[in-house]
C-alpha cells in the first residue's frame, strides 16, 4: 500500500477553548483523550476520505517532545503532518535503503475518555521539512472514528492540499522522492510573490514544498508578500506545515477560515472536484 495522507497536527495552549473555536466554524469534534507519555491530550476532526485534524495541547512540561514550544516562542499553529504506512518498519527500511533517515518504530499511544486503549508506531524523520508516519497496531477505526462524527455543518469532506515550508526546495524535493519514489514533481516561480515552489501528490491530497528567495528591496517595503510569511515561519518556526485546504462538497461553503478560530492555523475551504 502506498504511502497516504493521515492527518494535520495543530498545537494550541487550551484544548477547551480550541474545541469550542472549531465547533463554532462548523466541525465536528472529537474528544482524543490522553497520550500514553501524560504530556499531552489532543481533540480530533475527522472527514470522509479518513483524514483528520489532531488538536494537541501539553499537560505538562515536556522538553524532549517533538512539538515542545520552550516559553511558548512560536506559539499555536501547525507543527506537524503524518503520512499512513502500511507498515512503519518497512517504510522506514526502505526509506533507509534509499538513503533517507527515518528513526522508529517508536511505540505510541492514547487512552481514549472511555478508556480504550489505542497503540500505533511512529516513524520520525531527520529534517522537518518532511512528515512522520504514524501506524497503527490497534484498529484504525478506534483511532479515526468512523460513522456521523465525520459529517461537519461547514461540509469539510477531507484534506485537499497541504503547504509546507522548507528552506531549500532542491534539497527537500529530493528527500520527498527517496521517501515516496520517484513522483512526478512539478516546479515553478511566483515571481511576484517571490516564492519557489515544487508541486506533487500523496493519495488524493496536493502538497505544494514552498521557499522564499533571496530578499528584495520590494520585498522589504511590502511586509505582506507571501515571500516574507515564509520567511517568517523559517525563523520563528522552522520548516513544516504552512498552510492546509480542505474540501467542501458545498461550493457556498469555500472559504478561508478565521485565524483566531484556528488558532493561528492557516486554513481554507476549497471546492471539491465534485462540487
Amino acid at each position: 500500500m502506498p504511502l497516504l495522507p493521515d492527518h494535520l497536527v495543530i498545537r494550541v495552549h487550551d484544548l477547551e477553548q480550541t474545541i469550542a473555536d472549531f465547533t463554532e466554524t462548523g466541525f465536528t469534534v472529537q474528544r482524543g483523550g490522553t497520550h500514553a507519555d501524560g504530556s499531552t491530550h489532543n481533540a480530533l476532526v475527522g472527514f470522509a476520505d479518513g483524514s483528520y485534524i489532531e488538536l494537541i495541547a501539553f499537560l505538562k512540561d515536556a522538553r524532549e517532545h517533538r512539538w515542545w514550544d520552550e516559553q511558548h516562542r512560536a506559539g499555536e499553529g501547525f507543527v506537524d503532518f503524518a503520512l499512513l504506512p502500511d507498515s512503519v518498519s518497512r517504510t522506514v527500511e526502505a526509506a533507509y535503503a534509499r538513503g533517507l533517515r527515518y528513526d522508529g518504530p517508536i511505540p505510541g499511544g492514547r487512552i481514549r475518555p472511555d478508556g480504550t486503549r489505542l497503540e500505533w508506531q511512529i516513524g520520525r524523520p531527520a529534517t522537518r521539512d518532511l512528515p512522520f508516519l504514524c501506524g497503527d497496531l490497534t484498529p484504525r477505526f478506534l483511532r479515526v472514528a468512523e460513522g456521523d462524527v465525520r459529517q461537519h455543518r461547514n461540509a469539510a469532506t477531507g484534506l485537499a492540499a497541504v503547504n509546507v515550508a522548507v528552506s531549500d526546495l532542491g534539497e527537500s524535493i529530493g528527500r520527498y522522492r527517496l521517501l515516496l519514489g520517484d513522483v512526478p514533481v512539478h516546479r515553478s516561480v511566483l515571481a511576484d510573490q517571490g516564492v519557489h515552489l515544487a508541486t506533487f501528490t500523496i493519495g488524493a491530497t496536493t502538497v505544494t514544498l514552498l521557499s522564499p528567495v533571496s530578499r528584495t528591496g520590494a520585498e522589504t517595503a511590502s511586509a505582506s508578500t507571501l515571500a516574507s510569511a515564509l520567511r517568517a515561519q523559517l525563523d520563528i518556526r522552522g520548516e513544516g506545515v504552512f498552510g492546509a485546504a480542505l474540501s467542501v462538497d458545498d461550493a457556498a461553503q469555500a472559504r478561508p477560515l478565521p485565524l483566531r478560530l484556528t488558532h493561528g492555523a492557516r486554513l481554507e475551504l476549497v471546492p471539491s472536484a465534485a462540487a
